[in-house]
């Protein structure tokens, strides 16, 4: 079939989670405790990984006033605890604008299966099952322009990596050992086959 002679159609998608990758938000509670958050609006400028989060969630909340965060990146097979999460929210009594279902849990960690691990330079703690994670701290939160989100600039302080993901011998992440979690309209994927690098790639394919 050739895609090209079909053209395209208007649509009015209720979501734009155009396959962007999954990440846990670990925050300070005011009370010294833990949030751990799923969320799928991040990508990475430099040494800046922007946010986007509900202006209404605990996560927004705690970073207004705790800006110490960690960025965990989980693998695909980790899409079940990433799951377990999405009902749940920080926020007592829930706001009204979370989704029918969505629950208070204080212990976001055991409801999910996954250890926390002390981090380096920030207080939150990281998630010990993801193999990338980004000690960070937000720079900067604005709201978007309806008011219901904010979006955070965080710059990241400190790279924690699973070794089975380095290139041996340099900072580098192997692209052929990590595949990221996928939020592809509100399905799951990991990555396929690699089809090719970027002629600025540090880590090219072998011939």
């Amino acid at each position: 079939m050739n895609t090209a002679t079909l053209g395209h159609v208007a649509i009015e998608p209720s979501i734009l989670y155009f396959g962007t990758p999954v990440v846990l938000l670990t925050t300070e509670n005011p009370d010294g405790s833990t949030n751990l958050a799923p969320m799928s609006s991040a990508w990475a400028l430099g040494r800046t990984v922007v946010l986007g989060l509900g202006a209404d969630g605990q996560t927004a909340r705690n970073l207004a006033g705790r800006p110490d965060l960690v960025i965990n990146l989980p693998a695909p097979h980790l899409w079940p605890q990433v799951e377990r999460l999405a009902p749940l929210t920080g926020r007592d009594p829930v706001p009204d604008t979370k989704a029918a279902g969505c629950r208070f849990e204080p212990d976001k960690f055991g409801a999910a299966g996954l250890r926390p691990e002390p981090s380096q330079t920030v207080r939150p703690p990281r998630v010990a099952e993801c193999p990338l994670q980004f000690e960070a701290v937000a720079a900067r939160i604005v709201p978007n322009e309806s008011g219901d989100f904010v979006i955070v600039e965080a710059v990241v302080r400190k790279v924690h990596a699973d070794p089975r993901i380095v290139v041996p011998g340099t900072h580098h992440v192997d692209p052929s050992a990590w595949s990221p979690l996928l939020y592809n309209f509100r399905h799951y994927f990991g990555l396929g086959p690699e089809l090719g690098h970027s002629y600025r790639s540090q880590t090219p394919s072998p011939a």
